[in-house]
């Protein structure tokens, strides 16, 4: 059966005029603070929505169906083309030079790494910082998503669109339509971001900067309005406490979050991933605070130094930091590579754990670990009992081996575009800390590495050839894995 493009270039329209209209909501916060930056925002706009208007004009009469080939051309493509019109406000602004930088800098936004090349942040247009943190918020719940809340309108249905975007395991359906799936997800995202947003700025930061960092931690992107990111508030400890809450919360299957909502609690605390990654996320604290508490120095908070002592804010910058590496956010509040060397090996390993199946984050994801574990443990039983049928099970049901083969194919790749990653990388020039640093951070939509990569530099000095491939490596991880990978084989495009 021959592709049906011209229903994927509609979809393409439909991204661009989302992509258009968020440009919009950018410009008019640009011009609330007069930052110079509204004219040149708006005509990004203008330019994306005819882009938009024209595809959807020129692809009017397309049959209104889309079969899973085209789910997975239209995730990755569209997610191209939001990265390609997103580079406009950047570049009609001039806010960052260059079509290398201004394409990092958004890819890096919509895949949610939070990885960046920008040197002074705090000197930018508002306008443009906010479409800064929009990129991420868009990319977070991902915006395929939102698509197909809307395709119902068009007549068109979108279950392999979701298929695509959310290849992992933890499908769990909060209805049986995929649209009011979507509008439920949706919700909970932009409630939780609300409400981030109010304590925040109650906690005491500008409205401004609690909105963005509210956009950043909701979608686990990790773009802050300041240089120093959340280290900017190392003396206002219970911003930085509002900031966990949300990060675990956005690491969490938003699933598990509706189940809460709806009063069926006893679900949530009996789901297997939820657990692991709640003791994940407590037994990596409590390792990392005692370490930074012994032997490192951590800034003790200006506001009741009697209280806010060196053991809370060794706690307090611990669980911070486990907390932004596991769930990919990329906030810092201190460089944990200058803690110690196990410390800067500890967080490396983090960066390969991800979290929950269903939420923001980037990474592995818990599920797939336990799911290795447990298959794993259960190869000692089979071989023991080599005839004995013994099925890995999850939440009290049995998973498929289709699943188990495709989560250790989905490792065993992981691992070696990795390797891949950080070889081409130390080609290019980047020392071995660098190079495996950059790969694990871009890959697992991290954002901050190891080395000359750190979290308190950036990726600017990345050559230009090194900032493609690590938007490529980021694309990769965000859409995990097969999505990409699986149109640039031969079979994909052949006809059955």
């Amino acid at each position: 059966m021959a592709f049906n493009f011209r229903i994927i270039l509609h979809i393409m329209g439909l991204l661009l005029l989302c992509n258009g209209g968020f440009m919009l909501v950018a410009a008019f916060v640009s011009g609330i603070y007069k930052d110079g930056a509204t004219l040149d925002i708006t005509m990004a706009a203008i330019v994306t929505l005819l882009v938009g208007v024209m595809a959807m004009f020129y692809t009017r009469g397309h049959r209104k169906e889309v079969q899973r080939k085209e789910g997975y051309i239209i995730v990755t493509f569209g997610w191209l083309i939001m990265s390609i019109s997103g580079v406009l406000p950047y570049i009609f602004s001039g806010a960052i030079p260059g079509i290398t930088n201004a394409f990092f800098e958004t890819i890096s936004g919509y895949t949610t790494t939070g990885a960046s090349i920008l040197n002074d942040i705090e000197s930018l247009p508002k306008g443009i910082l906010f479409w800064r943190s929009l990129t991420h918020w868009i990319g977070g719940m991902g915006i395929i998503v939102l698509a197909i809340a809307i395709l119902p309108l068009l007549g068109i249905g979108g279950m392999q669109l979701f298929a695509a975007e959310a290849p992992g395991p933890g499908g769990d359906k909060l209805h049986p339509r995929i649209t009011d799936t979507a509008k439920r997800l949706w919700l909970i995202y932009v409630g939780y971001t609300a409400a981030e947003t109010i304590l925040l700025k109650l906690a005491g930061m500008s409205f401004f900067d609690a909105l963005n960092h509210a956009l950043a931690t909701l979608s686990t992107g990790g773009f802050s309005t300041k240089n120093a990111s959340v280290a900017f508030w190392n003396g206002q400890p219970l911003i930085q406490y509002i900031i966990i809450l949300f990060m675990f919360l956005a690491g969490t299957n938003f699933v598990m979050s509706y189940f809460a909502f709806t009063g069926k609690v006893q679900r949530v605390l009996k789901d297997e991933e939820f657990k692991v990654y709640s003791l994940f996320i407590l037994g990596f604290t409590l390792v990392a605070m005692l370490i930074v508490w012994l032997q490192a120095e951590v800034p003790v908070s200006d506001y009741h130094p009697q209280v806010f002592g060196a053991a809370e804010s060794s706690f307090r910058h611990a669980l911070f930091q486990v907390l932004a590496i596991v769930t990919t956010t990329g906030f810092v509040t201190a460089d944990f590579t200058n803690w110690t060397p196990f410390l800067t090996v500890f967080f490396f390993g983090l960066m390969f754990l991800g979290g929950s199946a269903g939420s923001t984050s980037g990474g592995v994801k818990v599920v797939r670990h336990l799911l290795i574990i447990k298959n794993s443990l259960l190869e000692f039983k089979r071989t023991l009992h080599s005839n004995a049928i013994i099925p890995v099970r999850y939440n009290n049901k049995m998973v498929s081996e289709h699943i188990v083969y495709n989560i250790i194919g989905f490792f065993v790749l992981y691992m070696l575009l990795f390797i891949i990653g950080a070889l081409v990388l130390g080609f290019l020039g980047l020392d071995f800390e660098s190079a495996i640093g950059g790969a694990a951070s871009s890959l697992g939509n991290v954002g901050p590495a190891l080395g000359d990569l750190n979290p308190v530099v950036n990726f600017s000095e990345l050559p230009n050839f090194g900032k493609w491939w690590c938007g490529f490596l980021m694309l990769l991880g965000r859409l995990e894995l097969f999505t990409v990978l699986i149109i640039m084989t031969p079979y994909f495009w052949k006809r059955v």
